[in-house]
């Protein structure tokens, strides 16, 4: 089987791990999601992402500041009686990706050509990665040969939870992770 295979690159990204929701250090999960994937087709309209691999060269720890979205109350330290009402800061550290590279999979040459005039993000907006302008033609075992973490979305011995699919009322998603 021959797949027409589009690259992209960038120069960070990082992929909230589903686990991570209340934690205050973070890395970057190494590996893309069923949800993730699915929301990456749609963005892209193309019928189908056969497979992806995702590689990084490193990770670097970005301190962020961020607002809860509750409001405390708190009293006005000019007036004691005055209520005030606030958003409470808080600072979180990310392990964020450096140069990530994402191959993407195609069985067909539309989509291919499709795929390889539009960006991707990876979960932020923020996290944008560009095409090269070259569509790749490579063989099955080709692409098992390229580096990089790509999970299998499917049930075996391997299989762990990964997450719950936003486009499938919150099914619970498995997979298995090969890395190269």
């Amino acid at each position: 089987m021959i797949y027409y295979v589009v690259k992209y690159t960038g120069p960070f990204g990082f992929i909230k791990p589903w686990t991570a929701v209340r934690d205050s250090e973070t890395y970057s999960q190494q590996f893309l999601t069923p949800s993730i994937i699915e929301g990456i087709r749609q963005k892209l309209e193309v019928t189908q992402i056969c497979r992806h691999k995702l590689s990084y060269s490193g990770s670097s720890i970005q301190q962020e500041t961020v607002k809860s979205k509750a409001y405390a109350r708190k009293s006005d330290p000019a007036d004691k009686k005055k209520k005030i009402y606030q958003k409470e800061n808080s600072i979180l550290k990310r392990g964020v990706m450096i140069n990530p590279v994402l191959w993407l999979a195609f069985d067909n040459e539309e989509d291919a050509i499709k795929a390889s005039i539009q960006h991707v993000c990876l979960c932020r907006n923020e996290d944008i990665l560009l095409p090269d302008t070259i569509i790749y033609q490579i063989s099955k075992e080709e692409f098992d040969n390229l580096p990089g973490f790509e999970l299998h979305f499917e049930m075996n011995d391997k299989s762990f939870c990964v997450g719950y699919n936003r486009f499938n009322n919150n099914e619970e998603m498995f997979g298995w992770l090969e890395v190269k």
